[in-house]
């Protein structure tokens, strides 16, 4: 007899997706809008006006009181103790043997006070990974850290997009305590009120553009959403799916967990060795990093000409070798052509080197070039 698998958990704003027409898919075992109108349409609102994403089904812990920075700095590869209050920082939990956890934000809100927002479908993965390392905590370092794990009462949504700011600020129910929107720098945070209710506003994204991540109590994230789409309504403000999240992210060169980033893959690879703090004393899979091949596959971005792109897992090759593997692809919106992220040999992956692409037998040619694909306009 086996398990059956558990069904896809919902956003808290499924109701919404369903009223606007949203086409499903299961993601990180959430059932999360892939798209409402066209993948094509969302894309270029974000990249022209505004898009609102719902990404609830991100995982989200507090790590707070006792020596929460020392613990962090232990859990994750980078250097959390050098972060200022009021800034978020990209960083990576590791495994013992140096391979990717997961890839996270964390934010830092206090002296010893955090927020931790990690992948859906690593949920579970980045528990364990603070759950070793407080088990393990010294008997003379005091009380060790609180770590809750907050996914099941908050929401979050992503407002992205050149508009993004002058939307948000239209919103009547939202109240600015903290550092005012015209003073707050990117990847970093204030506090608000939306309707009396708390609201963390971050200037974060996953899509190349300027904009904004909220959380809210899970129980106003309907009326958020509304209010959100009501005062986007003017400036051309469309709810988006995961399908034009990826395209976003993609021209934007941001890794995915699962394509990407894996298990298998040491964060040099991932051209990820700047958010590795290798100077720290100690960190969870900084042993095992140093032993990690020097011939190891590593991450390039790929264009190419034509129409036809290549997609997740097929193969890159230099004349008649294999040389590599497509981990992300897709005909880029915006650029009009063909863009990859793949995994290659280090003897195949500087800039302006002619490869191939095996596109469903047909050899694709392609350039190997430094990514992003795409910047924004400061």
């Amino acid at each position: 007899m086996t398990d059956t698998p558990a069904p896809p958990r919902s956003s808290p704003l499924h109701d919404r997706h369903e009223a606007l027409g949203a086409s499903f898919t299961d993601f990180g075992g959430w059932n999360m809008p892939v798209r409402y109108s066209s993948d094509l349409a969302e894309h270029r609102a974000v990249r022209e006006a505004a898009g609102l994403f719902d990404i609830s089904h991100m995982a989200e812990f507090w790590v707070h009181d006792g020596r929460a920075t020392d613990l962090l700095d232990v859990v994750l590869a980078g250097r959390v103790s050098a972060m200022r209050t009021g800034k978020a920082k990209y960083s990576l939990v590791l495994a013992d043997d140096g391979g990717i956890v997961d890839d996270v934000i964390v934010y830092r809100t206090g002296e010893q006070h955090y927020l931790v927002v990690a992948n859906a479908g690593n949920r579970e993965a980045v528990a364990v990974a603070f759950a070793r390392v407080r088990e393990s905590w010294p008997a003379d370092a005091g009380e060790a850290p609180t770590v809750c794990d907050v996914t099941d009462s908050v929401a979050l949504v992503a407002l992205q997009g050149p508009r993004a700011r002058g939307i948000f600020e239209s919103v009547g129910a939202v109240e600015i305590l903290g550092t005012p929107l015209e003073e707050l720098g990117y990847y970093a945070f204030t506090e608000g009120t939306f309707d009396g209710d708390s609201l963390f506003i971050a200037r974060t994204g996953y899509t190349g553009e300027d904009g904004y991540e909220l959380l809210v109590p899970v129980e106003r994230a309907g009326d958020l959403w509304d209010a959100l789409l009501a005062a986007g309504a003017p400036h051309g403000v469309v709810p988006c799916g995961l399908a034009a999240r990826d395209t976003l992210r993609l021209e934007a060169g941001m890794p995915l967990y699962g394509h990407e980033l894996t298990r298998e893959i040491a964060p040099a690879q991932a051209g990820l060795g700047r958010v590795v703090a290798t100077d720290k004393d100690v960190f969870v899979g900084k042993d095992a990093l140093a032993s990690r091949p020097a011939d190891a596959p590593v991450l390039v971005g790929l264009v190419s000409d034509g129409k036809r792109a290549g997609r997740a897992g097929y193969a890159v090759l230099r004349h008649d070798e294999v040389v590599g593997e497509i981990t992300s692809g897709a005909l880029s919106p915006t650029l009009g052509h063909p863009v990859a992220m793949a995994y290659v040999s280090p003897t195949a992956a500087d800039p302006g080197t002619p490869l191939t692409i095996d596109v469903r037998g047909t050899r694709i040619p392609a350039t190997v070039t430094a990514l992003p694909f795409y910047r924004r306009n400061a």
